[in-house]
């Protein structure tokens, strides 16, 4: 019954019909299921898209245009939920509006259950964590139930406790993820990735910990951060705003079957460095993903190359092994992977073949 009431009050607050009783049950029931979330704000985000652009449209048109885009997301029609809630409304266009949003609000969750991993409440066991995960070429914004807001990178996923905030703010990452944490000293906020933790109070930092990438690297924004590596649970590194932690890992899980898994020597172990800017710009590269943009600076065509299949969701296959090292440095934002390849081997000068989703560089 929540959740059917749950559809009624958020299609109200989108309508601009919802009472302020209604605005707070709405609160209420949010704060209950986290794990409604990130539908909530991905459909927002197209619903503001939509009045921002389509004023101008009569009802039916309007209607029709949300199941275009919904196409569009690869929203598969057959599988929704055999009913789909209708908020009649005073005004004729608003229903069309109302039953629009209702209708992408139906298949948004269930879109976002089936790719992502995030499940509405009662298809979760008890004692069972939440889970958010984006696929290659996919990046995700949710915002957790203490009001922290996670930019979640491609192929990566987050988990917390269903009970996250009650007690503890504790979240594990495999993947890339920047955090924006609510200041709450009573409850410090922890991400736990496979080599290392970090213990933060309030702040903004990114994380990125892939499994088969050579390190993993917390960039500090601002505030301060904790480290603590499980190789040396007894240390701890401190970091300033504008500077990261890098720790080699101990192997480096190569994807490709032909290069085999190579362990690495314990020294140098970390680094602190100082973050990366290119010039003119006041986003660190290490961040400047949350901004819709793929950016590198002096950095080896295979460290790239991974970057580039998860923002892409191709594969890379290096026929001329000498190319793995090229020192690269661009940043693409609209660019078609075509497009971006051709920049590259004009800057670069490597040759390049492209077939399905599959790059071979020669």
């Amino acid at each position: 019954m929540n959740q059917e009431n749950f559809w009624v009050l958020l299609s109200k607050k989108l309508s601009g019909e919802a009472s302020d009783s209604e605005m707070d049950e709405l609160q209420q029931l949010i704060l209950e299921h986290s794990e409604w979330q990130l539908a909530i704000q991905n459909l927002e985000d197209l619903w503001k898209h939509q009045q921002k652009n389509d004023d101008y449209m009569q009802g039916e048109d309007a209607y029709m245009l949300h199941l275009h885009r919904i196409n569009e997301l690869n929203i598969p029609f057959g599988d929704l939920p055999a009913e789909t809630p209708v908020v009649q409304v005073k005004n004729n266009r608003k229903w069309y509006w109302v039953a629009a949003a209702m209708f992408a609000v139906t298949a948004g969750i269930f879109w976002i259950t089936k790719n992502t991993g995030v499940k509405p409440e009662n298809e979760k066991m008890a004692g069972q964590v939440n889970e958010v995960s984006t696929r290659p070429g996919s990046k995700s914004k949710i915002q957790l139930p203490d009001g922290s807001t996670v930019w979640l990178n491609a192929d990566s996923k987050l988990d917390y406790d269903k009970n996250f905030n009650v007690e503890l703010r504790e979240v594990h990452l495999t993947g890339e993820a920047f955090f924006d944490v609510v200041k709450n000293p009573q409850k410090p906020f922890i991400v736990h990735t496979g080599p290392a933790d970090i213990k933060v109070l309030g702040t903004a930092f990114n994380v990125k910990s892939y499994p088969g990438d050579k390190t993993t690297e917390t960039s500090l924004i601002k505030g301060s951060v904790e480290v603590t590596l499980k190789k040396r649970p007894g240390e701890k590194w401190m970091l300033k705003p504008n500077e990261k932690l890098v720790v080699l890992n101990e192997y480096i899980q190569q994807k490709r079957e032909e290069r085999p898994a190579i362990k690495l020597q314990t020294r140098p172990y970390l680094a602190i460095r100082q973050l990366t800017y290119q010039k003119g710009d006041t986003i660190a590269v290490e961040a400047a993903w949350t901004q819709n943009k793929l950016s590198f600076e002096d950095e080896s065509f295979l460290e790239v190359a991974q970057k580039m299949e998860r923002w892409y969701d191709v594969k890379f296959l290096f026929k001329n092994r000498t190319h793995e090292d090229l020192m690269l440095h661009a940043t693409f934002t609209t660019e078609t992977i075509y497009q971006a390849m051709e920049a590259l081997q004009y800057s670069f000068k490597f040759k390049y073949e492209i077939k399905d989703k599959e790059v071979i560089i020669y």
